[in-house]
C-alpha cells in the first residue's frame, strides 16, 4: 500500500499502477522529504515529478506545502492512476502524458525536481533528460534522482553542483543543485 506520510493528506491511500512502475517505499520517500524540510525548500516550491508513476513524491510534496506539481508520465494506465489520485485528494497537480525528454522541450522553471526513472532506461536517455533539466531550474532548485544502488549515480551534466548520494537498501537517492556561476 503507498499513502501520504505527512502534511494535509497525511494517511491517504493512493492508488497504484497494476505494473510498469516501481513506487518510492514509504521509508524512502521519509528520508526525501525529511531532507527537503531541512533545507526549507518545499513551502510554495513548484515542483516536477518526472515519471510520475502514482504520483507519490509530487502528492507528497503537494501534501507538504508545495505551490504546485507537474507529474509526467508516458503510460497511458499510469496516468489514468495519477488522474484518479489527484482528483481523490484535491491537489493542485497537473498531469502531462509524454515523454520525460519530450516534456522538457517545453517551457518551465521549477524550484523541486524528483526524477525516478526505470531502471533500464539507457544511459543516453538519463543524459538527454539530465543536460535538459539545466534550462528548467530555478536558482535554488533541488534535483533528487532515485536509482537502483548498483547503477549508480546518474549523469552529472555541466549545470549541477557535486551529486550527493545516500543509500536505503537497493535503492540509492541522489541529490544535486544548480551550479552558481559569479558574474
Amino acid at each position: 500500500m503507498t499513502r501520504i506520510i505527512a502534511g494535509s493528506y497525511r494517511g491517504r491511500r493512493l492508488a497504484v499502477p497494476d505494473r510498469g512502475t516501481r513506487p518510492t517505499s514509504d521509508r524512502v520517500r521519509e528520508a526525501i522529504f525529511s531532507r527537503l524540510a531541512s533545507w526549507g525548500v518545499l513551502q510554495d516550491a513548484r515542483v516536477l515529478d518526472l515519471y510520475a508513476g502514482s504520483g507519490a513524491l509530487g502528492l507528497e510534496a503537494c501534501s507538504r506545502g508545495a505551490a504546485s506539481a507537474d507529474l509526467v508520465e508516458v503510460s497511458a494506465a499510469a496516468c489514468r492512476v495519477l488522474r484518479t489520485n489527484v482528483d481523490t485528494l484535491a491537489a493542485p497537480a497537473r498531469i502531462h502524458r509524454d515523454d520525460a525528454a519530450r516534456f522538457l522541450a517545453r517551457p518551465g522553471t521549477w524550484d523541486i525536481v524528483f526524477a525516478d526513472p526505470p531502471y533500464d532506461l539507457s544511459m543516453r536517455s538519463l543524459e538527454e533528460v539530465t543536460s535538459a533539466l539545466g534550462d528548467h531550474l530555478s536558482d535554488d532548485a533541488v534535483v533528487v534522482w532515485e536509482r537502483a544502488r548498483r547503477d549508480g549515480p546518474p549523469p552529472q551534466p555541466s549545470w549541477a553542483e557535486e551529486w550527493e548520494g545516500k543509500e536505503y537498501g537497493e535503492t540509492a537517492v541522489w541529490y544535486s543543485q544548480p551550479r552558481v556561476l559569479s558574474d
